[in-house]
């Protein structure tokens, strides 16, 4: 298996959405596990991931964008892909780091923490209301409150695969990285900017080592 690595630093706020609320205390919840650790599911990373790439590939100026989309397909997989187009790469969770995780997990065991103060330690709650235009006070009824993860946290998600891609299939990968800016709920609207990273299994940052491959037509594509 050959070991890629993803990391995303958190340069504000943001929200892992997972789509409910607690009653009572806010009316939308982080995303987190067992040990109050938020985190940011692969399958929305991969999916937020694949959208740079398509992006960037739609402005390509030369004769040669079928390559890159094929080649996109190739790393991505395709909807309702079989084992011939299923992702040659595999996306992990992105989490926090591992030691600190796993120090934590066995204060939990030992009683020392809960997975309450965990996750009140990782995170804060935020409040807004709607204003009303023509009278410039909120809306009536309109206050929500969500919590958000706390910046300047960095997290890390695994990318697995089989084989060693290419040098073009990590170009592809390298700028979709780059591109992504925002994620979590709330990204328009100014929550979850984030600054993205590509490194190898050894931790060397390689994103721009890649970026300047992409796009470049290959003597294969007539």
């Amino acid at each position: 298996m050959i070991i890629y690595q993803l990391k995303i630093k958190l340069l504000n706020d943001t929200t892992f959405g997972r789509g409910d609320g607690v009653a009572g205390l806010v009316d939308q919840e982080v995303e987190h596990d067992s040990c109050g650790f938020p985190y940011l599911r692969g399958r929305t990373l991969k999916g937020l991931l694949r959208e740079e790439c398509d992006n960037l590939i739609a402005v390509l100026q030369n004769s040669n964008c079928a390559y890159w989309e094929n080649l996109a397909s190739t790393l991505f997989g395709t909807p309702g892909s079989n084992l011939g187009t299923i992702a040659a790469m595999h996306i992990g969770d992105a989490c926090l780091p591992d030691d600190l995780r796993e120090a934590v997990a066995w204060q939990i065991q030992d009683h020392k923490l809960t997975k309450q103060e965990v996750l009140e330690s990782l995170t804060t709650i935020r409040r807004q209301t709607a204003i009303d235009s023509q009278t410039s006070t909120a809306d009536e009824g309109s206050l929500r409150s969500f919590r958000v993860v706390i910046r300047q946290l960095e997290f890390k998600a695994d990318l697995l695969f089989k084989n060693q891609p290419s040098d073009d299939m990590l170009s592809i990968l390298a700028v979709g990285v780059l591109a992504l800016r925002h994620v979590g709920s709330g990204r328009n609207r100014g929550r979850g900017s984030v600054r993205c990273t590509l490194h190898n299994n050894a931790g060397e940052e390689i994103t721009q080592q890649y970026v300047s491959l992409f796009g470049k037509v290959r003597e294969a594509v007539t």
